[in-house]
């Protein structure tokens, strides 16, 4: 083996090692690094409660689309104030209804459903106070005063607009007759001063715009959103405050964290017995190849096991454990292409170096339109799914780019690296 080659070889076998090392102590050097236990869990596994919720108005009717925006929006803002960001929350505009997922809470031992909903979707209070910027939390956010201007059912609707001459999104308000006298008399003493006006919910600071100037008429309007969506955000949180209808929980379902930990527990016995199958089909089957594609897909396993770790993206659900089990056996499509062509080639009498340069170079295009299309699968997945559907898209996908680059990166590398040792260069070694 050449200098330059060990060096490839021996750098590859150690960064698997390490990465390998993290993955299962979640350290190094005593350094603490997330590992694979520190992988967040989903709903599923960890245990939670499944809700159904329905749109109660008084007249009968349901929900119109932009009511049921608004609940979700302080539904989901409760929900940050309790600390619960593991939760999916969607709405079913059809039948006006919203559907919440959460889990219990760490430590749980009183599992009751219905308590948990209830904390969760019980009325919240939105008020406009006025701010003092002396009073502010550890993280510098402004803390409520009581001093309240109006509070959320007093603002007859919340919208966004777009200043045509400067580009920026802004929030428009509409007050009722009362709201409206209210406003006129403290943003015109607020003004001089540039004051502010929080806007809290359940005395959560949501925004603190400064008052530019007095306001009166009836219509105001909140500038400094960053973007288009924060602006619609916060005029959905606000018209969230004077919805005119209650939510009725219809459906409560207990998910048992037992129920999860067994279905865990079975699945990562799966993958273990997936991994151990296809590294001996590898190995018995293409020989030395095959011990390449092992070393390849145990980096690929790890790095994918650290990625969903490291990025946090989404909670790992069951149907996303069953992703990454499933990309394990994708994990080696790319190889056995590879080195199918390799085969060809040294049956043809091209020499290993020839023939590895050869199979590489043909399989490419090959490889790269079974990832891709797969990709593109995930992606769909992900942009239209919710939950544990956008659970196994993540898996799928990220697995999918991993397979690839483990196969035409690191499995090239080591392939290569072998090839000018003597004993490696028997066509027996290669399934010939």
């Amino acid at each position: 083996m050449k200098g330059s080659n060990l060096v490839k070889f021996v750098a590859v076998i150690i960064s698997i090692a390490v990465l390998t090392y993290i993955a299962w102590f979640g350290q190094l050097f005593g350094l603490k690094i997330p590992g694979a236990r520190d992988i967040v869990l989903g709903i599923d596994v960890r245990g939670g409660v499944h809700a159904t919720l329905r749109g109660v108005k008084t007249d009968g009717s349901l929900p119109t689309d932009k009511e049921l925006e608004s609940a979700r929006t302080i539904i989901g803002k409760r929900l940050d104030g309790m600390g619960i960001t593991d939760r999916n929350i969607t709405t079913d505009r059809v039948n006006g209804r919203i559907i919440v997922e959460i889990p219990w809470k760490p430590g749980e031992k009183d599992y009751n459903p219905q308590k948990t909903i209830d904390e969760a979707v019980k009325t919240a209070l939105l008020t406009f106070q006025e701010v003092d910027e002396t009073k502010v939390d550890a993280n510098g956010q402004y803390l409520p005063t009581g001093k309240i201007v109006i509070q959320g059912n007093q603002v007859l609707d919340a919208g966004v607009e777009t200043d045509r001459s400067t580009g920026a999104v802004n929030v428009t308000l509409k007050l009722n007759e009362e709201a409206t006298k209210k406003f006129d008399e403290v943003t015109g003493r607020l003004a001089p001063t540039h004051g502010r006006i929080g806007i809290f919910m359940d005395n959560q600071l949501i925004s603190a715009p400064q008052v530019e100037s007095r306001i009166s008429g009836g219509n105001a309007i909140i500038t400094g959103q960053r973007d288009a969506k924060e602006a619609g955000e916060l005029a959905a949180t606000i018209r969230s405050g004077a919805l005119p209808f209650k939510m009725e929980a219809v459906e409560i379902n207990s998910i048992s964290p037992q129920l999860g930990k067994n279905a865990l527990d079975i699945i990562i016995k799966a993958g273990f017995v997936a991994i151990i199958l296809v590294w001996a089909f590898m190995l018995l089957y293409y020989r030395l190849p095959g011990i390449l594609a092992d070393i390849a897909l145990l980096a690929h396993t790890v790095l994918q096991l650290l990625l969903i770790s490291w990025l946090n993206v989404t909670n790992l659900t069951l149907p996303g454990i069953a992703g990454v089990i499933l990309t394990i056996g994708m994990g080696v499509d790319a190889n056995i292409i590879i080195f199918e062509r390799i085969k060809e080639e040294l049956r043809n009498g091209k020499t290993l170096r020839a023939a590895i340069d050869m199979g590489f170079k043909r399989a490419f295009t090959a490889v790269l339109d079974a990832n891709m299309t797969t990709l593109i699968t995930a992606v769909v997945l992900w942009i239209f799914g919710t939950g544990p559907i956008r659970g196994f898209a993540f898996t799928l996908g990220l697995g999918v780019v991993l397979s690839f680059l483990t196969a035409v990166v690191v499995s090239r590398i080591l392939l290569k690296s072998v090839a000018d040792v003597n004993i490696a260069k028997h066509h027996w070694l290669y399934g010939i």
